[in-house]
């Protein structure tokens, strides 16, 4: 009786912690898009995402460079993979599109990733999905579609040809989510992280250089420093500690529970765009709410 207790015990305390994790990735996630607008106001959108990897890495690297030591090969080789597929071409294919895209329509069109880990997953992956979650992505996709379509009839600042590149990001990360659960499952979360970063740094400095970063020119704009702080916040909290989280989520439930992150942060992300002036309607809280009905059936018990 008591094995049984602790068992139940634990198992109740892991779906909390699982619906904690998606709450604070979701309001983390769903401010960074508002960060990303502020900073492109004196950065390009090549600085802005090569800067951003680099402050990351310093951080990760202050915190947990110790976590790289034994890993094998064909780790190190997953770790630089999941790297540039998970979160290097991501960081500048958002950069480039929110150049003409709003920040919540961004986060909106991002919820997309959910959907696509299903095919992706469904095609190379042999997951098994059940009824519930198809039932579950349906609703939070026909609310994501609802939450488009309001962005379109309102939205002052959206070019249909860069959402294709916010497509081409959702897909990079629907894929990562099951390099992660298959080939990195006995690394730690931290080696995750930090790995994926280290192999990163590199060719993000590059392009940094490349940039014209550091030259007067960039320096003389009256919001650069501004900018800076703004990607220093995105890169400690929406990069660091959410990717950390973000990998340790991964871990404890199932491939499509973990994508539905993308499914709520746009909640966060329309609320900010208000503050900054973008425009909200009474059809897209009704969206965000079918949103939040999809999420909850995409996640089951059995299933996590």
């Amino acid at each position: 009786m008591k094995h049984l207790l602790t068992f139940v015990y634990s198992n109740m305390k892991n779906q909390y912690v699982k619906w904690l994790y998606l709450a604070i990735l979701s309001l983390v996630w769903g401010s960074s898009y508002i960060l990303i607008k502020w900073g492109l106001v004196a950065l390009t959108p090549l600085q802005l995402g090569s800067l951003r990897l680099l402050v990351t890495t310093i951080a990760l690297l202050i915190v947990g460079y110790r976590s790289l030591r034994g890993l094998s090969k064909y780790h190190l080789k997953w770790l630089a993979i999941t790297g540039y597929v998970g979160t290097f071409f991501p960081a500048f294919l958002f950069a480039f599109a929110q150049q003409y895209i709003d920040s919540a329509i961004a986060a909106i069109l991002n919820a997309l990733t959910p959907l696509l880990t299903i095919i992706f997953g469904l095609l190379f992956f042999r997951i098994d999905i059940l009824k519930k979650q198809y039932f579950g992505v349906g609703i939070g996709l026909l609310g994501s579609i609802g939450l488009v379509w309001g962005g379109l009839q309102t939205a002052s600042n959206i070019n249909p040809i860069y959402t294709l590149l916010i497509l081409a990001a959702s897909c990079c990360y629907a894929i990562n989510i099951h390099f992660i659960k298959i080939h990195l499952a006995q690394v730690g979360v931290m080696a995750i992280t930090l790995g994926n970063f280290v192999f990163m740094a590199p060719a993000a400095l590059v392009v940094l250089i490349c940039s014209d970063f550091f030259t007067p020119q960039t320096f003389s704009h009256p919001e650069i420093y501004p900018a800076i702080g703004y990607i220093t916040i995105l890169a400690l909290a929406g990069s660091a500690f959410a990717k950390y989280l973000f990998n340790k989520f991964v871990k404890i439930t199932s491939a499509v529970f973990a994508s539905s992150v993308t499914y709520t942060l746009p909640i966060v992300a329309l609320f900010w765009g208000v503050y900054d002036g973008e425009v909200i309607t009474q059809f897209q809280l009704l969206s965000t709410a079918v949103i939040l009905v999809g999420v909850y059936l995409s996640h089951t018990k059995k299933a996590a």
